[in-house]
């Protein structure tokens, strides 16, 4: 039977092979799975990075090949995030507490800057000035918190608390790429 089939041992051995490539595939965490169970030093659970990084179904968050490619990701994130917050706030100055909110707005718009740069930095490998544009990130909803009038619920957008949790999640996944 060999000699009339001689390409049967060769055909039989790369069918295994890729079977066994396919079962390691499916067993090896995603890189985001990894990122997320390492930044509990930064008190973010590996629940709170995913559902940051992954709160939109159409989000390619499961599909980044490795480490660089999620910091990627969650700088690129914080930014859309800053800037969501920064249009919803606009829709929002004509509120009671009108200064207090255009005083906010001002601030996002600094921070949407920064965070742009921040992004671009990182998708080219470079961590160190993004953490750091990452970590003051995390405190721009607490300003615009007390500039409009400190806990009035009315004031600011449902998005400034979200950026909060975004900016907070991009920093740790940033600071994690940074071996000091």
């Amino acid at each position: 039977m060999a000699a009339a089939y001689p390409k049967l041992p060769a055909l039989l051995l790369f069918v295994f092979i890729a079977a066994a490539g396919v079962a390691a595939a499916e067993t090896t965490p995603a890189a985001l799975d990894e990122v997320c169970r390492g930044l509990g030093g930064f008190y973010v659970t590996p629940e709170l990075c995913a559902s940051a990084l992954c709160s939109d179904p159409s989000s390619p968050c499961r599909a980044a090949r490795d480490a660089p490619a999620v910091a990627a990701l969650a700088a690129r994130l914080a930014a859309r995030n800053a800037t969501a917050t920064q249009a919803a706030l606009a829709g929002n100055a004509t509120s009671s507490k009108e200064e207090g909110v255009r005083a906010c707005l001002e601030l996002y718009g600094g921070a949407v800057a920064a965070l742009q740069w921040a992004a671009a930095s990182v998708a080219a490998g470079r961590y160190r000035g993004a953490r750091e544009v990452l970590f003051t990130a995390q405190y721009v909803p607490a300003g615009c918190d007390g500039m409009a009038g400190g806990g009035d619920a009315a004031a600011l957008p449902r998005e400034n608390g979200g950026f909060s949790y975004m900016a907070m999640v991009a920093h740790a996944v940033i600071a994690s790429m940074i071996r000091d």
